[in-house]
């Protein structure tokens, strides 16, 4: 979910349906909003040559949407034949208990109340279905159960919420917490250092060609961000929401409420690090 639109020096990227990668495709959900962007993003992942796909976030619960993904994968040649959970927000999730149905697939998430099978996922697992290798690297702090995957043979990492393709990413206060998402933007940064990754396939949004760039977009964000904040506490502005008023005045007012829960966030930090 995002919690702004597009930024001044926000990466950009490619097409937001459609071929992503060698072995990603996009099938955008119908559920545009100030929230979601375009839509969710539902990724269909399959090695080439091979008749299986993964599918990662099948969305909302939309019958229509959940048969277009198996039927986008059959004029590929593809059978859907496991489903995985960047996290459990409803447009992400909702529509994964019927997609499992559909399709006969188990659901791998990291909350086991997500799950439907007897697998979950967690830091250092690796997913392979029909050649296919996905790596689990966890990365909360947008919700706790956040996850992303690390596509090697593409140099590409799916990252749900914990990266858009466009605007920044609400830290869902109280399940999500600033210090864990800080966190987690260095942990993907070292995957684009250490293992070469270059393009971050969103949850919402296009398709971002510079990774790095994108992470440390993301870290000077918050860190403008966080200071803003500090600021205004101490000029006086003690609540959240005169908080929001005083910071986020440049963001469309139908999303304060999403700026609200960021700022509980970034208050609970400079809490924690004594800086308030």
């Amino acid at each position: 979910m995002s919690d702004a639109a597009a930024l001044p020096g926000q990466p950009r990227g490619l097409v937001e349906s459609g071929p992503a990668t060698a072995r990603a495709v996009n099938v955008l959900a119908p559920n545009p909003s100030a929230m979601t962007l375009d839509g969710t993003n539902t990724w269909l992942l399959s090695e080439p040559g091979s008749g299986l796909a993964v599918v990662v976030d099948p969305g909302p619960l939309d019958e229509g949407h959940l048969r277009h993904v198996i039927d986008t994968a059959e004029k590929l040649g593809k059978r859907v034949a496991l489903t995985l959970l960047t996290h459990g927000h409803p447009d992400h999730a909702e529509g994964a208990g019927r997609f499992a149905e559909l399709t006969g697939t188990a659901v791998r998430a990291l909350d086991p109340a997500l799950r439907l099978g007897d697998e979950g996922l967690g830091a250092g697992d690796v997913v392979t279905v029909g050649g296919l290798e996905l790596r689990v690297v966890p990365t909360p702090g947008h919700t706790s159960d956040s996850l992303s995957f690390h596509l090697p043979a593409d140099r590409a990492v799916l990252t749900g919420d914990t990266i858009l393709g466009r605007g920044t990413t609400m830290v869902a206060h109280p399940d999500g917490r600033l210090g864990d998402y800080l966190d987690s933007l260095r942990r993907l940064r070292s995957l684009t250092v250490d293992d070469g990754v270059h393009t971050v396939l969103p949850g919402h949004g296009p398709v971002l060609e510079d990774a790095q760039g994108a992470v440390e977009f993301y870290l000077a964000h918050r860190a403008s961000r966080l200071a803003q904040v500090e600021t205004a506490v101490e000029a006086g502005h003690r609540t959240a929401a005169d908080v929001v008023a005083h910071v986020y005045a440049d963001v469309d007012r139908s999303l304060w409420p999403a700026a609200e829960l960021s700022v509980r966030a970034q208050l609970e930090y400079l809490r924690e690090h004594g800086l308030t």
